[in-house]
């Protein structure tokens, strides 16, 4: 039987670490509020929260990201900078690598496709 699956922060987040090989400057610690996976196990949805950080990403998922509180800095490899705050949705797409920074604190709604 399928259900609507709600994408909410009630109840306990899984408390994570970001590597040392991954952060730049700031806070390690995050939150994960994971709601759903789909069968494949390729499409994932929860909520996503870290303190103000720099972290280097690459992207091999396509990610839909809504921020819901704080503000980002997203810099490419090539050095261009887009900046989204609370409301702003974004695409971050498979391949994308470089820079992710919290400005703050900041949670975001996150949709994953592998």
């Amino acid at each position: 039987m399928s259900k609507v699956i709600s994408v909410n922060t009630t109840g306990i987040p899984e408390a994570g670490t970001i590597g040392p090989g991954k952060l730049i400057s700031g806070q390690s610690t995050t939150k994960l509020w994971h709601a759903f996976s789909n069968r494949s196990d390729q499409f994932h949805v929860g909520h996503w929260s870290s303190g103000p950080c720099e972290l280097s990403v690459s992207y091999t998922e396509d990610e839909l990201c809504v921020i819901v509180e704080g503000s980002v800095t997203l810099t490419g490899a090539d050095g261009t900078e887009t900046h989204h705050a609370k409301g702003d949705a974004f695409v971050i797409p498979s391949g994308f690598s470089g820079v992710w920074k919290s400005n703050e604190d900041v949670t975001k709604i996150y949709a994953t496709f592998e």
